[in-house]
């Protein structure tokens, strides 16, 4: 099995348990000629790549349908393999490729209409813009037709791709996952998919500039890839990451501003439970009957054969039908699949120069979720909850959360919010403001969004978020870290960004320590002692972080004394509520790690691991419940050890000063293909908490070179 596909085999895994059951065109380009010379371009060459050192591609074009096909040929040079098994799955027919192992995702993409939308979505582009997409997917084509050899041939297959198959992709990973998959999740865990990101105004920087944290926390593998690259056109100098196989950039920075994404707390799916009734099912106090349609989907056998199989496909007024149990069943609808023009909004993005005309590409909303945060040369800082919100009749967060009676029509929403409708910051008081996934109310301390100022269905309520989330301690870190320097520089901006601290050490040590010394059997209190010593980080020398992590994972339910207030993230939550249980837990957990490990002390590095590309470094950071900015997620190999599987996949640094100065890592590198130098070449720089120049001057793009493409049309 290839590479690509034994990763792609993890990245299934990790989606269905998370999911549950989640034309080549006419265009002529020429081929790249790396061999031209400088006197061959100033001849008449209109597009080039120059690769620097790092496997990032810098493409310079006359024109955008240069730009695109550029841009379609360098990825599929970095990650063909794993682009044409993406869009193979987002057709729809990954099981007739690859076998049975992919039915499951076939049929929930066809269930959800997913290859004839993305036909429609690609009609409602302006034909300029279809010129664009076409030459996207004709760079990878021509690609992939030149050098057959780099791809895989079980991944050759899906060969030619369309731009359907970009459209579909899209609506893949925007729509079903992010939004969709909550619904669909018999567990609704966010903690692998998450972010950091910072916004602080000149007020509160040292240089007087404005400065932006980039920092998503996605797996390290399938399409959570993201691939960075400069894109310039006539009117557009834009840097920044895309996830893999989509067309232009999703976080990025141009001369003038730049934004970056968390994933935010936004119900845009849900699920309607149906009365099944003769057939049909009960609406409005009548029997209805579904819309059914019948599709046949391809399987190959494990001897190479195709089986074919029928797929008859429910619509409701909800949704499609997406499981079915005795007299029940459960319809999907999921928000903003009738507003296609998301690439358009992006490309408005990546050319704005200002707020005004930054927030004029937004208002478009074809975005369907993700809190915005955004910095300028002229100063300017804002957050926002974007969201195609739908307009319902009733109900609160909690109810929509649930799963919605699908038996009157009062239930079924067909409207969305304005852009007017959802909450935003600019230019707070404070001079700053963060997400660390938690609802908008916290962007900024002291509080200034309310709750009650907005429709309650939003998002959690202010009051909610730590009772709910684990990770309500990585935003009071966030929090602390900004309001504690009144004046960042930019070295500290980056400092701060990878502090391995825990913020819940800082809290509760005290009062585990004092629970310890009145309740502890002899082994917790010499187990104390080593908690007492620890310096409170996950570095990877760092000794006492295991056990802290232990202890707090022995304990259950509402451990608290002080509950989560919005208005006091510094001093709430905090106490133990349980004393004699704590005690007992830090005997339990120390027992536990001197079994595994041999040590209560054990360094963090020990016990968490990177291990990528043949190198088994130490690990440092740790998870969100223990309040680390640094956020990493680690997870048991094959092997048994822990490694780091997400967190901290790209960091971007970025300072508003004239030229822009911007600090970058992406943790598993630019490149996927087995064969790449770049597939894993920035690993030992995630170890070493080491970010490196992003390189948007020509100039020095060229003292960095690694190799130059140039194509004549």
């Amino acid at each position: 099995m290839s590479e690509v596909l034994k990763r792609m085999k993890m990245a299934r895994f990790f989606v269905m348990v998370v999911v549950g059951v989640l034309l080549t065109v006419s265009i002529s380009y020429g081929e790249a000629q790396p061999g031209k010379t400088r006197d061959a371009w100033n001849a008449g060459v209109k597009t080039e790549i120059l690769w620097d050192t790092w496997g990032v591609p810098h493409i310079f074009a006359k024109d955008f349908e240069g730009l695109f096909y550029a841009f379609g040929w360098a990825q599929m040079q970095s990650h063909g393999d794993l682009i044409l098994k993406l869009y193979g799955e987002a057709r729809g027919r990954a099981a007739e490729y690859w076998g049975e192992a992919n039915l499951d995702s076939d049929i929930f993409i066809r269930k959800m209409g997913v290859p004839q939308r993305a036909k429609e979505w690609f009609k409602a582009y302006s034909p300029s813009f279809q010129k664009n997409l076409e030459a996207f997917v004709k760079g990878m084509n021509d690609y992939a037709g030149k050098y057959k050899d780099k791809i895989d041939p079980q991944c050759s297959i899906v060969l030619p791709v369309t731009v359907e198959d970009v459209l579909a992709h899209t609506m893949r990973v925007l729509h079903l996952y992010f939004l969709g998959y909550r619904e669909t999740a018999s567990a609704r865990n966010w903690e692998q998919a998450g972010s950091n990101a910072w916004a602080i105004a000149p007020s509160h920087s040292e240089s007087g500039h404005a400065m932006l944290l980039t920092n998503p926390h996605l797996p390290w593998f399938g399409f959570y890839l993201f691939y960075e690259s400069q894109l310039n056109a006539p009117g557009l100098n834009s840097y920044g990451v895309t996830f893999v196989g989509m067309p232009l950039h999703i976080m990025a920075f141009n001369d003038n501003l730049g934004w970056t994404h968390t994933v935010n707390m936004h119900d845009g799916a849900d699920l309607y439970e149906l009365k099944l009734d003769q057939g049909g099912y009960l609406l409005d106090g009548q029997k209805k009957d579904f819309q059914t349609e019948t599709q046949i989907i391809k399987v190959k056998t494990g001897d190479g054969t195709i089986r074919e199989q029928n797929l008859v496909i429910d619509h409701s007024v909800f949704g499609p039908v997406v499981a079915k149990k005795e007299s029940k069943a459960l319809a999907l609808r999921i928000a903003a699949l009738d507003r296609p023009l998301l690439w358009q909004q992006r490309l408005d993005m990546m050319r704005a120069k200002n707020l005004k005309e930054f927030e004029s590409a937004w208002k478009m909303l074809q975005e369907p979720m993700l809190n915005v945060v955004y910095a300028d040369r002229e100063g300017h800082i804002m957050i926002l909850h974007n969201a195609v919100l739908p307009k319902r009749s009733k109900g609160d967060w909690n109810f929509w959360k649930g799963i919605i009676p699908g038996d009157s029509t009062d239930m079924l929403w067909t409207q969305y919010h304005p852009y007017s409708d959802l909450p935003k910051l600019i230019d707070p008081p404070n001079g700053w403001v963060q997400n660390a996934n938690q609802p908008i109310w916290t962007s900024t301390y002291p509080v200034i969004l309310k709750t009650g100022d907005y429709v309650n269905y939003l998002t959690i309520p202010a009051g909610d978020y730590g009772k709910l989330s684990i990770d309500a301690f990585r935003t009071i870190r966030s929090l602390r870290l900004l309001s504690e320097d009144k004046k960042i520089s930019f070295e500290e901006f980056i400092q701060y960004k990878l502090s391995t601290r825990a913020e819940l050490a800082d809290r509760l040590m005290d009062d585990l320590a004092a629970a310890v010394r009145e309740h502890g059997s002899d082994t917790a209190k010499a187990a104390l002692g080593v908690l007492e010593a620890w310096d409170h980080t996950t570095e990877a020398d760092s000794r006492g972080g295991i056990l802290f992590e232990a202890w707090f994972k022995e304990l259950q339910g509402d451990i608290f004394v002080k509950n989560w207030e919005v208005d006091a993230p510094f001093t709430t939550p905090d106490g133990l509520k349980d004393p004699k249980a704590a005690a007992a837990a830090l005997e339990k957990a120390a027992n536990t790690v001197k079994e595994k490990y041999g040590a209560w002390d054990v360094p963090w590095g020990n016990v968490y691991r990177i291990k990528y590309g043949g190198k088994d470094l130490p690990g440092n950071g740790g998870h969100g419940r223990l309040g680390v900015f640094r956020t990493m997620y680690y997870y048991p190999d094959e092997e048994g050890t822990l490694n780091l599987i997400s967190g901290d996949t790209y960091i971007a640094a970025i300072e508003f000063s004239n030229p822009v100065k911007a600090m970058v890592v992406l943790g598993y590198g630019n490149a996927s293909q087995p064969n790449s130098p770049h597939r894993f070449d920035q690993v030992e720089m995630v170890a070493g908490k080491k970010l490196r120049p992003a390189l948007t001057i020509k100039k020095n793009i060229e003292k960095h070179l690694e190799k130059r493409e140039l194509f004549d049309r």
